[in-house]
C-alpha cells in the first residue's frame, strides 16, 4: 500500500466538513418532543458512538475481523478506557450548561480541550520540542493562541447574548463557581478523546497494512467511541431509574407536547449521523495533514467547530434581538477564528513544503 501523500490544504478542507457536521448535529433536537434528555441522549449515542462506528469500519476497513485479530490488545484496551473518560467529559459538558449556559461552557470546555488535546500528545511522546523547531511551527503556535482567544471571544459574545435575551431578574440555576469547575472538568476530559485516538494508532497501522488507506482511523472509533457510549449509557440509565423515564422509549408520556416516536427516533438517528460525520471527516483530514504537524488536527477541528457553530447561529438570525455590543463581539470573534484557521493552515503548508524539499 502506497503511503498517503500529505496535503495540508485538503486536510483543513476535510476538517471543515467535519466541523460543519458537528455544528449542525444538535439542530434535529429541536424537533424531538415528549422525551426527557436522557432518553434522547442514550438514543442518539447509540447511533453515533456504538452503531455507526461499527458500520463505518465494516464498510471502509478491508478484512476488519482480521485487523481486530491482529491489532495489539493493549491499544484496543487503552483506546476504550480513554474513550470512557471522554464520555465523562461529554456528560460534564451537559451539566455545566445548566449552571453557566451553553456559550460560556462551550468557550471554556472547547478552548481548554483544544489546547490540551493539541499540545499534550506530542509532549507525552517527547516530540513537542523538536516539532516546535520545524519550519512553520511559529505560525502553528500563533494559530493555536489566536484560536484560543477566538473561542474565548465567542464564549463571551454568547454570554452577552444570553443576558440580552433573558429577563434581568431571572437567574434560573445559574451558578458561576459550580459551572466553571464542571466546565473545566469537561474541557480536560474532552481533550482525552485525542489521546484515545492516539492510543489506537497501532490498530490503524494494522488496518493500513490491510489496505484501509485514508480510512485507517475508522477502526479506532470502534473502541474510542464505544468507551464513550458505555459512560453515557450508564449515566442515562441512572437518570432513567431515578426519574422513571425508561418507558419513553416505547410510549410517549401524556402531556402538552405533541410528538411521535418515529419522528423522535429519526431525529435522534440524524443527530447521531451528523455527530459521527464529524469523526469520519476528522480522520480523513488528519491523515492528509502530514507527519510534521499532524498534532494540529485537534486545534484545527476545535477552532472550526466553534467558528461554524457561531456562524450558523448568525445565518439563522439567532442574534437579531441582541444589543450592538453583542453583535460587534460575535463578529470580532468570527474574524479572529478565521485568522486562526488561516495561521494554522499556513503553518502546516510551510511544514509540508519543507518536508517535500528535504526528500
Amino acid at each position: 500500500m502506497d503511503a498517503i501523500t500529505p496535503n495540508p490544504l485538503l486536510g483543513v478542507g476535510l476538517h471543515a466538513i467535519g466541523a460543519i457536521f458537528a455544528a449542525a448535529c444538535y439542530t434535529p433536537q429541536k424537533k424531538v418532543k415528549g422525551w426527557s434528555w436522557q432518553t434522547y441522549w442514550i438514543t442518539q449515542a447509540s447511533f453515533c458512538w456504538l452503531l455507526l462506528p461499527i458500520i463505518g469500519a465494516s464498510l471502509t476497513i478491508p478484512g476488519l475481523l482480521a485487523v481486530l485479530h491482529e491489532a495489539p490488545a493493549s491499544a484496543m484496551r487503552n483506546s476504550f478506557l480513554l474513550g470512557m473518560a471522554y464520555g465523562i467529559g461529554g456528560t460534564a459538558f451537559g451539566i455545566a450548561i445548566r449552571y453557566i449556559g451553553f456559550s460560556l461552557t462551550y468557550a471554556i470546555a472547547v478552548g481548554l480541550s483544544s489546547v490540551l488535546g493539541t499540545l499534550i500528545p506530542p509532549l507525552v511522546h517527547g516530540t513537542l520540542g523538536a516539532t516546535l523547531h520545524k519550519t512553520g511551527a511559529s505560525w502553528v503556535v500563533a494559530g493555536i493562541v489566536v484560536g484560543t482567544l477566538g473561542i474565548a471571544a465567542a464564549g463571551w459574545a454568547g454570554r452577552l447574548k444570553e443576558n440580552d435575551l433573558t429577563a434581568k431578574n431571572t437567574r434560573g440555576e445559574f451558578n458561576l463557581v459550580k459551572g466553571l469547575l464542571i466546565s473545566l472538568l469537561a474541557g480536560v476530559l474532552s481533550a482525552v478523546y485525542g489521546f484515545a485516538l492516539d492510543a489506537g494508532a497501532p490498530i490503524a497501522d494494522v488496518a493500513t497494512a490491510h489496505g484501509a488507506g485514508v480510512f485507517n482511523g475508522n477502526v479506532v472509533y470502534i473502541f474510542a467511541n464505544t468507551g464513550a457510549f458505555i459512560t453515557a449509557a450508564l449515566y442515562c440509565l441512572y437518570l432513567h431509574v431515578r426519574h422513571k423515564t425508561i418507558g419513553e422509549l416505547v410510549e410517549l408520556p401524556a402531556g402538552s407536547e405533541k410528538g411521535t416516536l418515529p419522528v423522535n427516533f429519526a431525529m435522534a438517528a440524524l443527530t447521531g449521523l451528523l455527530w459521527y460525520g464529524q469523526f469520519f471527516f476528522y480522520n480523513l483530514g488528519h491523515v492528509h495533514m502530514g507527519e510534521k504537524f499532524a498534532f494540529t488536527s485537534w486545534a484545527v477541528h476545535m477552532t472550526m467547530l466553534v467558528l461554524f457553530s457561531n456562524l450558523m447561529g448568525v445565518i439563522l438570525r439567532e442574534w437579531k434581538q441582541c444589543r450592538g455590543l453583542t453583535l460587534v463581539t460575535i463578529r470580532l470573534a468570527l474574524v479572529v477564528l478565521v485568522v486562526a484557521v488561516l495561521l494554522l493552515t499556513y503553518g502546516n503548508y510551510l511544514g509540508d513544503l519543507a518536508a517535500k524539499a528535504s526528500t
